[in-house]
């Protein structure tokens, strides 16, 4: 089955209500223009419930369908945007300075809004739809505000599904895997404490750079000979700051970096070793290291059953062929991974084609994916609840 004949009627009202949104950018929590443009058009759209303000600033549409009573199907949008500047010279580019849609949370929002309306015209389907726009995803852990905000259990939701774009997949296709899609993400922050002094008596200092820049090449080993190799982990060093002048070695140096890993075992056991390796590397040079270990976004797990579920909807929707279900695991972190804590539920990829990637300040989403994605939502909702 391809695109929804109503569906690709709707293109260029979507088109336009994405481009509107990719003009306002907002940040972490503060989405009240883009959310407030959310609830409108849901109420515009007869919703039977629009409620606003849960994860403090997440919008949930609730449909309920015209066959009686079911479940209840949660399909999830992130709506913030990213503080880079933009350069891609578009008549709808950012009015923000230093921010913009860098990851297509324009596109997942305007999608969604496509699959609204569509379910609330046809209802075609038991049970209810709650279609779910969130803020925070870009580390502000928007997914979790709403899960403790007591979404799941509020409007019953009984499984929940989310979409990403993908740049570089041709538009009208999928892809998906089972277990594992994305990663868990956690920082790292090193304090190294030695003793300043002058750069030209060195024997007289504990120099935290060259410790610093020690401990920076064996952080190195925690992957390459402190992991499985069939178990995959990325421990990035990002940042080394120390002094501030050629002729003075400074009292402290900071590291920091990222850990990206998908199994709670793994991420363990490399928490474990980072201060290990720091404390360790600074004692013996005689200085002493504080780490802080930060997590953030768990595993994106997605589920057997539903996984199935979603490779079938989007092999009606793309055709045969155009659904990749053994994509490789991205070692980039999703908080809709809380939201898949809370209730069974999958995760997939939709085509982007050959455009800039994910937060480049060149990208943008492209508006020929949308048919495809607002099919696949109505897809999926119809067939999970039974149409």
């Amino acid at each position: 089955m391809p695109i929804i004949n109503r569906v690709a009627e709707m293109h260029d009202e979507v088109t336009a209500w994405r481009r509107h949104l990719h003009t306002i950018p907002e940040l972490l929590y503060d989405v009240h223009q883009t959310a407030a443009f959310v609830a409108d058009k849901l109420r515009e759209f007869g919703c039977d419930e629009v409620v606003t303000g849960i994860g403090r600033t997440g919008v949930v549409g609730i449909i309920r369908g015209r066959l009686g009573d079911g479940p209840v199907v949660g399909l999830r949008a992130d709506m913030d945007a990213l503080p880079l500047t933009e350069v891609t010279g578009k008549p709808y580019a950012s009015q923000k300075p230093g921010v913009m849609h860098a990851c297509g949370h324009d596109g997942h929002t305007a999608m969604l809004l496509g699959a609204a309306k569509y379910l609330a015209e046809t209802r075609n389907f038991r049970g209810a739809v709650a279609a779910i726009f969130q803020p925070a995803e870009e580390g502000g852990a928007g997914g979790k505000a709403m899960v403790e905000d007591g979404m799941m259990d509020r409007f019953g939701i009984t499984s929940v599904f989310g979409m990403h774009n993908m740049p570089g997949l041709p538009v009208g296709e999928f892809a998906i895997c089972h277990g594992p899609i994305m990663a868990a993400t956690a920082e790292f922050r090193i304090t190294v404490n030695g003793k300043g002094g002058h750069a030209a008596m060195p024997h007289k200092a504990i120099d935290p750079i060259v410790v610093g820049a020690q401990i920076v090449q064996a952080l190195q080993t925690i992957v390459s000979r402190g992991t499985d190799p069939l178990d995959a982990a990325v421990v990035s060093v990002t940042q080394f700051h120390a002094g501030d002048t050629h002729n003075i070695i400074p009292t402290s140096a900071f590291l920091g970096g990222t850990i990206r890993t998908l199994r709670q075992e793994v991420s363990d056991a490399t928490y474990r070793r980072i201060s290990e390796i720091a404390e360790g590397i600074a004692a013996a040079c005689g200085a002493s290291a504080d780490v802080e270990i930060i997590i953030n976004y768990p595993v994106t797990v997605n589920h057997a059953d539903e996984t199935e579920f979603s490779i079938r909807v989007a092999e009606e929707i793309a055709g045969a062929g155009k659904v990749d279900p053994q994509l490789r695991p991205l070692m980039a972190s999703e908080d809709f991974s809380y939201m898949l804590e809370a209730r069974h539920g999958c995760f997939i990829f939709v085509g982007n084609g050959d455009t800039a990637n994910l937060h480049n300040p060149a990208y943008d989403f492209n508006d020929d994916a949308l048919p495809h994605g607002i099919s696949y939502w109505v897809r999926l909702a119809e067939q999970a609840l039974g149409r």
